[in-house]
């Protein structure tokens, strides 16, 4: 691939953009507010002067709901080679262009499983999509040459490629990103009017819950407007579990000890299946998530304290599988979290004390 246009530069168009340039692909970018595209191209992703002629691969960063549009006056006036978008919804698109009667051999719809809460041109970087899957979803009548490009993308993004049918994407993504930020957002709603003494009890829970509710509206009602089905779906099945655990709980309050014993099971059976279902989540490099222990650390809010600490981590040659920092409200100080393996626990805990880092159980 030695040329590149991408139709829409906002995260997702200008991370791209911003990884083939790097690459020495020469990318031409074009947006519907040609202020944006200006801004893409001032941080290095490319150029915003159009295309000579024909481009090797045409990449449609649009919203679902225009996606279809912008690919079909794109392949109607020959801008390139080879077509992919990357929305987010890929059996939709696809119909509505074959509805169109366009030759779709030309086409591949792509969906990189990777954003921010934060959306736009600034927001982008060129290591957005490193190690995060990739999907591609290629028909019968997908050119051998236009998927070859695609996977040429994913590799100059250094992400993973995966194959899957285009329906069978929605479902997934339905499950394992739409109605989570659907529900993420109804539980931030509780605390829109709570009052200030209960919110400022906050802590890394209801933080790690509602993380994905700070997105951006406007573009989470274009996703869910093309994949409203499998979402409602599931959220059938949510709204099943939370009528039986509201049942549980006002048994919970019954004087009667057979209620109550019932109302108990019924919370453990909810909170086990929970267990079961998280299990599943890959893990590190993809893998069984493994156990880890945890060696908490009290440390200042100052520049240089995690420096700090991960490199006396390193110099008791202990590797730290993952961390989290607990801020700790209305104080210049937090927790850091430092997962290892159970074996190294007690080793780090030793230096990190010998070191004058003060640990918490």
């Amino acid at each position: 691939m030695r040329t590149a246009l991408v139709i829409g530069t906002g995260l997702i168009g200008t991370s791209a953009a911003l990884a083939l340039s790097r690459r020495g692909v020469v990318v031409h970018l074009v947006d519907h507010d040609p202020e944006q595209a200006r801004t893409a191209a001032a941080l290095g992703a490319g150029t915003d002067r159009e295309p000579e002629g024909p481009v090797d691969l045409a990449i449609v960063a649009a919203p679902p709901a225009r996606v279809a549009e912008a690919l079909a006056e794109a392949m109607s006036r020959g801008a390139a080679r080879g077509y992919i978008d990357v929305a987010s919804v890929k059996g939709g698109p696809r119909r509505e262009l074959e509805q169109r009667g366009l030759d779709l051999s030309a086409y591949l719809g792509t969906h990189p499983m990777s954003g921010r809460e934060k959306s736009g041109p600034l927001a982008a970087g060129a290591d957005l999509f490193e190690g995060r899957p990739w999907v591609l979803t290629p028909t019968r009548d997908t050119d051998t040459e236009v998927l070859n490009l695609a996977l040429e993308l994913v590799s100059h993004c250094r992400a993973v490629p995966v194959v899957m049918d285009a329906d069978a994407h929605d479902r997934a993504v339905a499950l394992v990103s739409h109605m989570p930020h659907l529900v993420s957002s109804m539980v931030a709603a509780r605390l829109e009017h709570a009052e200030e003494t209960a919110v400022r009890l906050c802590g890394q829970g209801i933080r790690d819950v509602t993380r994905i509710a700070a997105s951006d509206p406007r573009m989470w009602i274009d996703i869910l407007s093309a994949n409203p089905g499998p979402v409602a779906d599931l959220l059938t099945d949510v709204a099943a579990d939370l009528e039986e655990t509201v049942r549980a709980l006002r048994a919970l309050e019954s004087s009667d000890e057979d209620k109550r014993r019932e109302g108990g099971t019924g919370i453990e059976g909810v909170l086990r299946r929970g267990n079961a279902g998280q299990i599943r989540v890959p893990g590190k490099h993809g893998s069984a998530p493994r156990v880890y222990e945890v060696v908490a650390v009290l440390i200042d809010d100052q520049p240089g304290q995690l420096a700090r600490i991960f490199a006396d981590a390193g110099r008791a040659g202990v590797n730290i599988e993952d961390v989290r920092i607990e801020h700790a409200t209305g104080q210049q100080a937090g927790l850091v979290q430092l997962m290892v393996e159970p074996n190294a626990a007690p080793v780090l805990t030793a230096a990190l004390r010998e070191r004058g880092w003060a640990i918490r159980q």
